[in-house]
């Protein structure tokens, strides 16, 4: 274990950017489940803050509207508050900010 360690093998700061990349990227994850996969793993926040740069703000932004609007579009509920609470739910399973949804639906229910 010491000779992993020592050889930089096992490093917590390598896994958690990798892990947030990973997540991010494929799984469009957002920063909240990220943040609290990491907690559970007993990544201490120091580490959880490095491993959070790994994500681009802009880019970040651009996959939320990205899924979103994809997300709204195949959700067929004809009931507008049932519509509204299955895209909400969707985003918070995800980890998505709650200002980011709330206030992506408000713009979507304009349409």
């Amino acid at each position: 274990m010491v000779y992993l360690i020592e050889n930089n093998f096992l490093n917590e700061e390598r896994f958690a950017q990798s892990f947030t990349r990973g997540k991010h990227n494929y799984k469009k994850w957002g920063k909240v489940r990220i943040v609290n996969e990491l907690k559970a793993r007993n990544i201490s926040s120091t580490i959880i803050k490095i491993a959070l740069k790994e994500i681009n703000d802009s880019l970040y932004l651009e996959t939320f509207e990205e899924l979103a609007n994809k997300h709204w579009e195949s959700i067929t509920e004809s009931n507008f508050m049932k519509k509204r609470k299955k895209f909400c739910d969707y985003f918070l399973r995800k980890g998505w900010e709650n200002e980011l949804i709330y206030e992506k639906v408000r713009e979507l229910e304009k349409l």
